[in-house]
């Protein structure tokens, strides 16, 4: 799997692309193909685009990208329904899907009706739910990846799964995550990128998509392991912190960041194009397309293919 990801993917937002027609999200499925991208990936959110129906549509839309759910979520379905989805994917097309599982968190779980807590414990059951269903489901294989951040889900993800795909990242966690991990798990952190030289309007717009109402928890207290402060996470995130977790610039910048998650240990890196009038929290229909651009202008850039080393 690490060969046929390359080094370089493209993460794409859920609220996003609930609001994307499919026929749009066909196009730049099949354009982030031809720039020679090794992967597409989203999430689910509970109510929104399923992620199995969801992700079919993208493999149906190309020929060798490698699409994964960057997570489908455990709260929208039972452990053995979430493994017969993945299983039905693979066999229907052999290596090009992996499942990217995740916990979620309070706010969007208890939206939906549910109890959050203990949320390793969970995982743990919930991965015990999906090897129990491997025997009825179709016998394919398929990598499974979990958006773990903090040390104790990292050891669950090295023990129990493929991988990990970490949100929200600075490059000193993809160094944290590759030691617990050891050398043979796939590490596949998310980075996202604004293609702007001028400092003033890049970091309104990483603002405006990704910390206008401050850090859910779960990606606030791994910062916090990683040294950032109250300082650094009060309001709309400081200018250190929101640079650790948001490269802006000239392609020649974003593609250096993404080089630096490859050097620090990371196996394959999801670039998130930060464009569009829209934003995370308020999507419009029209921020794909914009989106897709800025892929076009970083590919000649980025480190596409596979490792120099194999």
């Amino acid at each position: 799997m690490r060969e046929r990801l390359g080094r370089t993917g493209v993460w794409l937002a859920p609220p996003t692309l609930a609001v994307t027609p499919a026929d749009v999200e066909r196009r730049a499925a099949t354009r982030i193909e031809e720039l020679g991208y090794g992967s597409l990936w989203s999430g689910e959110t509970i109510g929104g685009k399923e992620a199995f129906a969801h992700h079919g549509i993208l493999l149906a839309a190309t020929r060798t990208l490698v699409i994964g759910t960057g997570i489908a979520n455990l709260w929208a379905r039972h452990g053995a329904a979430m493994h017969g989805g993945g299983a039905t994917l693979a066999q229907a097309y052999p290596g090009r899907f992996v499942l990217g599982l995740g916990i979620s968190h309070r706010p969007l779980v208890e939206h939906s009706g549910q109890s959050y807590d203990r949320p390793l414990r969970r995982m743990t059951a919930y991965l015990d739910q999906m090897d129990a269903a491997a025997d009825g489901a179709p016998p394919a294989p398929f990598p499974r990846v979990l958006g773990a951040l903090r040390p104790r889900m990292l050891e669950l993800a090295r023990e129990r799964t493929d991988g990990v795909q970490p949100f929200l990242v600075p490059v000193e966690h993809t160094a944290r995550a590759r030691r617990i991990l050891g050398p043979d798990k796939l590490l596949i952190p998310h980075q996202a990128v604004v293609l702007d030289t001028d400092p003033v309007s890049a970091r309104a717009t990483a603002r405006a998509n990704l910390a206008a109402r401050g850090l859910p928890s779960p990606y606030a207290n791994n910062l916090r392991d990683l040294g950032y402060d109250e300082d650094d996470l009060a309001g709309s995130l400081s200018d250190r912190l929101l640079d650790a977790i948001a490269v802006w610039g000239d392609e020649t910048t974003i593609a250096r960041r993404v080089q630096e998650h490859l050097d620090a240990g990371a196996d394959h890196v999801l670039v998130h194009p930060l464009a569009g009038a829209g934003t995370v929290p308020d999507p419009r229909p029209d921020d794909v397309p914009a989106m897709v651009e800025v892929l076009e202008r970083l590919a000649p850039a980025l480190p596409l293919g596979p490792s120099p080393a194999g």
